[in-house]
């Protein structure tokens, strides 16, 4: 992170599993103060999952917030803005589909679940950067995170991969538009992963296993490689990086057909 001990706020925490408490690991580890969000419920379960999540990292603050809500986000920026003046980075981790919307073909997927998803996935990140950026007068670095799913299809990816691909476009233009500021603006398209989140997506177990198959490195990613590329992101090494998309994928990304993991034994060589 640098020698200056650096402030953020994490939004999308769900539990010890997301992609957001390995970067928020990682920047503990690095020295970062941080605050959190949680989505507030009447059980108030979010904001204990939140809180057994983030276990070991103090947190500045944790405050409810309900991205589908301009009012709630405007309020929780007014919060985080008593705990600490000025920011250094902004994470967002936050994407939502309605099930039936994300398991049935694209083709299928209902009007009310396309705005829905394009809302939740790329409107609130686009909503809570502007209040970000007013929290960073000496810039900064905001990041969200994608999946290779906006890219290309990914079977059983769906209406998210449609998403997905706004939310990067999203991440070109704030870029384009924050950068008179001082203010980075980035994604990282994370590897597959085992998180809450992508439960509900496809035959995840066969997600693994195939990207495992194909990619250069014949392996999965950790969250510990993902937390570790956002340190980067968030710190002056990456001060020259804006509106990238970051992979961490282990290189699959790269690959136009079977890697070697799913290449049958034996001598395939053919004569053309």
């Amino acid at each position: 992170m640098g020698s200056k001990t650096q402030t953020g706020i994490i939004m999308g925490v769900a539990n010890q599993r997301s992609i957001a408490t390995g970067i928020a690991t990682q920047l503990h580890g690095q020295g970062a103060h941080m605050g959190f969000s949680y989505l507030p419920d009447a059980s108030g379960k979010m904001k204990q999952r939140v809180e057994k999540a983030i276990e070991g990292i103090p947190a500045v603050f944790l405050e409810p917030c309900n991205v589908g809500a301009d009012a709630d986000i405007q309020t929780f920026f007014e919060q985080a803005k008593t705990y600490t003046p000025s920011i250094d980075f902004f994470l967002h981790s936050i994407a939502f589909a309605p099930l039936e919307d994300i398991r049935c073909p694209t083709v299928e997927a209902s009007r009310q679940g396309f705005i829905t998803a394009l809302d939740i996935s790329v409107y609130s990140f686009i909503a809570t950067a502007k209040h970000a950026a007013k929290l960073m007068p000496n810039g900064g670095s905001i990041l969200t995170l994608s999946y290779f799913g906006g890219e290309k299809v990914v079977g059983g990816y769906n209406l998210m991969g449609v998403a997905k691909a706004a939310l990067e476009a999203a991440v070109r233009y704030l870029a384009y538009d924050l950068g008179p500021q001082g203010i980075r603006v980035n994604a990282i398209s994370a590897g597959v992963v085992k998180t809450l989140a992508a439960s509900a997506v496809g035959d995840f177990g066969q997600m693994l296993s195939g990207h495992a198959g194909i990619s250069p490195l014949q392996r999965n990613v950790t969250l510990e490689e993902i937390g570790s590329t956002a340190a980067f992101l968030f710190s002056p090494g990456g001060s020259g990086i804006t509106g990238e998309v970051i992979h961490v994928d282990a290189g699959y990304h790269i690959m136009g057909g079977p890697g070697k993991g799913s290449t049958p034994t034996g001598n395939s060589e053919k004569s053309v």
